[in-house]
């Protein structure tokens, strides 16, 4: 009797032992811990700061739920290897493991862009066709980054996806990286897509001082001209032109930029509203969030936190800071050679990041002269830039 009732003491034991073991503090890291409040912060700049919200907090999310002590394995599976970046072989497999398929196979990124050619008047930029040259000259930050990646002992195919960064499209990044993931042993997305997305979300405390220091008081307060009205019958020719004329240059950039001219034809054409509401509306937003969500889950404290994110983390802000120093320039000569009929300031507006950078350029040209509105002059080097982002992924791609 004694015995049998020291075996049932002896089995209770056994099963609170293992339902500690379950625990999910029981088997947390200090990395854990550490992501958990990196993702607090981006919470903080999502909801409060409304920093880039509907794409932050997707990812804040992702990054929060995936470092609670115990929910990797329930939410990606099982890894036999142990590594978060091997996409075969998995047992168990987890809600995110199918989520991140959209990933893995860079089927999200295109969407998005397909969502914003839909969102995107490109009538600025057909307005004034000089905005192309500050596109692309605010991509210089790209190839700045990719000389100094390799610098710093990245291979190419790495270096690569750093230097995207620099392009402040998130989307971009994320497509360039996936692409290249399989001539590289490195795991870089997380890094690099919440990398792009922070500095994206920050460009009003990047921008705004570094246009104060390079554009003088008397360029800054420069007024413009009001824009030409475009025809209708250019804003359908313009997608239909670009993917042509970039399509036969640079093939591998139609993934990206034939989904965002489709977008835009669906826009303009005026014969296909229902589409164009759902690519803008309903088809955009879930593949932001999916996006976001497995972006953000990728963040995993035992991959994410390395000296490799360090340096990631650095390139990729430098890479922006001259790409905005690249645009700012161009916009100056631009002024210089139109004897002072350009704003340099819409040179910021350069990089991807729409609207967002469009606004800064206003803000501060208001800041100077209360009376000064750039916004639909800076969209026109604005969507240049989101066009010269999607040249440059492909650029990169085609070296591989």
């Amino acid at each position: 009797m004694i015995q049998n009732l020291l075996f049932d003491l002896k089995d209770i034991g056994n099963i609170f032992s293992g339902l500690l073991e379950q625990f999910g503090f029981m088997n947390g890291t200090w990395q854990n811990y550490v992501m958990l409040l990196i993702s607090f912060v981006l919470f903080y700049l999502a909801i409060v700061k409304k920093f880039e919200p509907l794409l932050l907090l997707p990812i804040a999310f992702g990054m929060f739920i995936v470092n609670i002590p115990g929910a990797y394995n329930v939410l990606w599976g099982t890894y036999p290897e142990g590594a978060a970046h091997i996409y075969e072989n998995v047992e168990n497999r987890g809600l995110l493991w199918y989520l991140f398929f959209g990933v893995e196979k860079v089927i999200y990124p295109p969407l998005i862009f397909l969502g914003i050619g839909a969102m995107t008047d490109f009538g600025p930029l057909i307005a004034n066709p000089k905005s192309m040259f500050i596109g692309a000259a605010a991509q210089l930050g790209i190839f700045l980054a990719l000389f100094l990646a390799i610098l710093l002992g990245f291979d190419l195919a790495a270096a690569c996806s750093i230097a995207i960064i620099g392009g402040a499209d998130g989307p971009t990044a994320i497509y360039v990286t996936q692409t290249m993931s399989q001539y590289t042993n490195e795991d870089l997305l997380s890094a690099i897509a919440i990398a792009a997305y922070s500095y994206m979300a920050l460009i009003p405390i990047i921008q705004k001082p570094l246009m104060r220091l390079i554009v003088p008081k008397k360029e800054r307060a420069i007024k413009m001209q009001q824009l030409r009205k475009v025809s209708k019958l250019e804003k359908i020719v313009f997608p239909i032109l670009v993917t042509l004329v970039v399509g036969l240059l640079l093939p591998d950039a139609m993934p990206l930029l034939g989904m965002l001219m489709l977008g835009n034809l669906l826009k303009e054409s005026g014969v296909t509203d229902r589409l164009s509401t759902q690519a803008q509306n309903g088809l955009m937003n879930t593949v932001t969030i999916f996006l976001g969500v497995c972006v953000g889950s990728k963040a995993y404290g035992g991959v994410f936190l390395s000296l490799s994110t360090l340096k990631i983390i650095a390139l990729g802000l430098l890479a922006f800071v001259f790409g905005t120093v690249g645009g700012l320039l161009m916009g100056r000569l631009m002024c210089k050679l139109s004897k002072g009929k350009i704003n340099p300031l819409i040179g910021s507006a350069g990089v991807s990041a729409v609207p967002m950078a469009a606004r800064i350029s206003e803000d501060v040209g208001r800041e100077t002269d209360p009376s000064n509105h750039l916004l639909m002059h800076a969209m026109g080097p604005n969507v240049a830039g989101v066009i010269g982002s999607a040249i440059a992924a492909g650029f990169l791609i085609s070296l591989f």
